[in-house]
């Protein structure tokens, strides 16, 4: 399966176990071989297309009904599973098949103590990954077992250390799935993947999902309270030019609406000062007009005063 897979049915001892937090890289940093790598992938589906050679067998992948084993009733719940990180038992792994790269989390990052592994800088930055660009700290290589018993499979892979607060620890995107030849199955919960002895997989876990989804939606409107933009001051102007105070601001009284423009006042009855309103005076003659002239003919519509407004 390459030569960074390894397959194994003894489980390897547990270093710890992480559960609780306390656009980017695809296949290089730089400008450069990130353009290699498109015409490297142009070059393979070419390959491929031409090639009339069957390639190494692999397990079929399938899901049947009564594998189904979340909720009974219909579902939304995220992918969200446990599995083994430079062997620790790391849960809270978030599953998303729309992600370039793969993410371990600041939190995660600094609870499994990792100094002795090499890290390599990045500069590539991630976007659209909290509605803004995220900088990661570095990138760190570290072995991912998936499974257990005969079925179990580690990779190498390459995760992103990015220092933003989340629910979960690890995100693996799309490098995980295709180096493990993973598919995911949302109705199951479960995602399986291709090994040289059969195929392996992993149980998604729903309550775990469902507190982390929990923890995100607090955490989403923890930032959006803090992030809430404050009102500018007022631009009004003294008499000598300065910006005048509103005396209100200091009792935390919200401004008086103002409208945007003069008012002119209409008699809807000729003569009556008592049933009058106001229009925008910045309509043109016409319209003006025209709206006067609705005004007055549904009349009946305006409640002069309470006892009009009970009848």
């Amino acid at each position: 399966m390459g030569t960074n897979d390894k397959t194994d049915s003894n489980d390897p001892p547990r270093k710890g176990v992480i559960r609780m937090i306390a656009g980017g890289l695809v296949e290089g940093d730089s400008h450069h071989t990130q353009k290699a790598e498109v015409r490297r992938a142009h070059d393979e589906t070419i390959r491929k297309v031409l090639d009339v050679e069957t390639a190494e067998d692999t397990p079929i992948i399938e899901f049947g009904r009564a594998e189904h084993s979340g909720p009974k009733n219909s579902h939304n719940d995220a992918l969200v599973i446990t599995a083994l990180l430079d062997n620790y038992e790391v849960g809270r792994i978030f599953i998303d098949s729309r992600s370039s790269v793969d993410i371990l989390f600041g939190d995660a990052y600094d609870q499994m103590q990792l100094g002795d592994i090499p890290l390599e800088k990045v500069n590539t930055s991630l976007y659209g990954f909290t509605g803004e660009v995220v900088h990661p700290r570095e990138m760190i290589s570290l072995p991912l077992t998936l499974g257990t018993g005969h079925t179990r499979r580690t990779c190498m892979q390459k995760f992103l250390v990015v220092d933003v607060p989340s629910a979960y620890t690890v995100i693996l995107g799309r490098p995980t799935l295709n180096a493990f030849q993973a598919v995911i199955s949302m109705y199951h919960i479960k995602i399986k993947f291709a090994t040289p002895r059969g195929v392996g997989e992993v149980q998604g876990d729903p309550l775990q999902s469902r507190r982390c989804y929990v923890e995100a939606v607090r955490k989403g409107q923890k930032r959006s309270s803090n992030e809430a933009p404050k009102e500018a001051p007022s631009s009004k102007r003294g008499k000598n030019g300065n910006p005048e105070e509103d005396p209100e601001a200091d009792r935390g009284t919200p401004p008086k609406v103002q409208p945007a423009e003069e008012l002119l006042n209409i008699e809807l009855i000729p003569g009556d000062l008592e049933k009058v309103t106001r229009i925008g005076s910045q309509m043109g003659e016409t319209t003006r007009k025209e709206v006067v002239q609705c005004l007055r003919r549904n009349l009946d519509v305006f409640a002069w005063t309470p006892k009009i407004w009970r009848e």
